[in-house]
């Protein structure tokens, strides 16, 4: 037979705290635990973001941009960039002129070619921000009104495309290599014109098509 403890008797130890029915329990504080705006609110007292090294508003801040002044082919144009933008983007995004495009973004395959000061670039590597006061042609300045540039008319009068996609890169960068004077020989041209990636395999039409506008033939 089990005999049960008598209950206490002994009243608590005198100026001892006795819990009331009015006192939280553990549950009740944690169920009344909030979280507000990112700081805890417990019992009255509140922890604000700073205990959780969270930054402040003020560090997430815009990018730094800045305003750069280009003449793209023949038009004055000033823009506000971020100054990671590249000349692709800002001629793509910003400009609306969508004929230079965007391949690799890497600089391997070409298809991004402007000539900046009538020298070849990969557009899709170089900043904006730094070609401030910059001349920049792209494939949509070639043209003269209704008449194509020779290039333009070679490249259809060979057939030297086929998806299209890299055409434009090609074209410019063959524009480039001509005005360069590395057009003595097949050979030369392809050297000089190997940046530029033609998933389509047309080399030998191009090839031809920088032929046709250097030498007339």
């Amino acid at each position: 037979m089990s005999i049960e403890p008598p209950e206490s008797t002994v009243a608590p130890p005198e100026g001892s705290v006795e819990a009331t029915s009015s006192d939280p329990s553990r549950r009740t504080f944690i169920a009344t635990t909030t979280v507000v705006g990112g700081a805890i609110v417990a019992g009255g007292l509140t922890a604000g973001p700073a205990v959780f090294g969270a930054e402040s508003a003020e560090a997430a801040d815009a990018p730094p941009s800045s305003r750069v002044s280009l003449t793209v082919n023949g038009e004055r144009r000033t823009v506000t960039v971020d100054n990671r933008t590249s000349l692709l983007d800002l001629l793509r995004e910003h400009l609306h002129l969508t004929g230079s495009k965007k391949g690799c973004n890497a600089g391997a395959c070409g298809a991004c070619t402007v000539l900046v000061d009538d020298r070849r670039v990969n557009s899709c590597l170089t900043l904006a921000i730094r070609l401030d006061g910059a001349a920049v042609t792209t494939i949509e300045g070639l043209a003269k009104g209704d008449r194509l540039h020779p290039l333009q008319q070679a490249f259809i009068d060979q057939d030297a495309f086929q998806c299209g996609y890299c055409t434009s890169g090609q074209i410019m960068s063959g524009v480039g290599c001509i005005d360069e004077g590395h057009t003595g020989s097949p050979e030369e041209i392809r050297e000089f014109m190997s940046g530029n990636i033609c998933r389509c395999g047309c080399y030998v039409k191009i090839v031809r098509a920088v032929e046709q506008t250097a030498h007339g033939k």
